[in-house]
């Protein structure tokens, strides 16, 4: 039988054993090896003879449940390089989280090799666009489901902006999705963007658009609150999947190359 023993263990198993199976008092045995009394104590109640690991078993945790379930989804669907992602937990999430700390949360959850996380394409790739052919103020705004805490009545949503030219970020945690929230979002969005926002592609969302209704897909009434919005700071807004879709294969593509080193 193979024991793992401490490189600094002054005891072995046999030693360990003969403790455990002996009469005398731990002062007696630690006398007779040599060791100290509390070492005796310790293997004297002790029923294995092996040594316990010295990581601990509840790892002291930086963000909540809630921080890390944004963090991987940030992960998962922007493919960010550790470093950058550290950047925007920092600024949106928990300006407390280190990097280390970052770092094995990703561990944790299996999303610490953002090659593995990227798309495999089939075939030859068909040139592109790339990132840097666009002028920064094209920017993809996007709503993820958020899991229900224990301590909260009703689960909350997490809206994302990008933008495609510099890959700056901007993120909220909203009380619903509703329309409302969603044209306050942008709203702030354009206050913090480095860059005037020229324009903004969704997806088909109630709380993007009046496209579609009970009957199917219609003209949009332009009284939306997200499309007013959007006119209210000269945004021509898009609501196309198909776009979406196109743009975050790009992104990934994008961030193949950083993602070589695996993290």
């Amino acid at each position: 039988m193979h024991i793992k023993l401490h490189k600094n263990a002054r005891t072995t198993p046999a030693v360990r054993r003969e403790i455990q199976t002996s009469s005398l008092s731990a002062s007696k045995l630690a006398a007779k090896h040599g060791i100290g009394k509390a070492t005796a104590l310790k293997w004297k109640n002790r029923d294995s003879v092996e040594d316990l690991p010295n990581t601990p078993h509840r790892f002291n945790k930086n963000m909540s449940d809630l921080e890390e379930f944004v963090v991987i989804e940030l992960r998962k669907s922007l493919l960010l390089p550790l470093d950058d992602l550290l950047a925007i937990v920092r600024q949106f999430i928990n300006p407390n989280v280190s990097r280390s700390g970052l770092d094995r949360c990703l561990r944790r959850h299996g999303v610490a090799n953002l090659k593995a996380l990227l798309p495999v394409v089939e075939g030859e790739p068909k040139p592109k666009k790339t990132f840097k052919d666009y002028e920064p103020g094209f920017v993809h705004v996007d709503v993820k489901y958020l899991p229900k805490m224990p301590d909260e009545a009703s689960r909350r949503y997490l809206f994302v902006g990008i933008d495609r030219a510099s890959r700056w970020v901007y993120l909220e945690i909203m009380p619903d999705k509703s329309a409302n929230c969603a044209a306050r979002f942008l709203k702030r969005l354009t206050k913090a963007a480095p860059f005037r926002i020229s324009k903004v592609l969704t997806d088909n969302g109630k709380e993007f658009t009046d496209r579609f209704d009970v009957h199917g897909e219609r003209t949009p009434t332009g009284k939306h609150l997200f499309d007013m919005a959007c006119k209210k700071h000269t945004i021509e807004c898009e609501n196309l999947e198909t776009e979406m879709r196109a743009f975050y294969e790009k992104y990934s593509l994008f961030f193949k190359g950083e993602a070589d080193d695996g993290k």
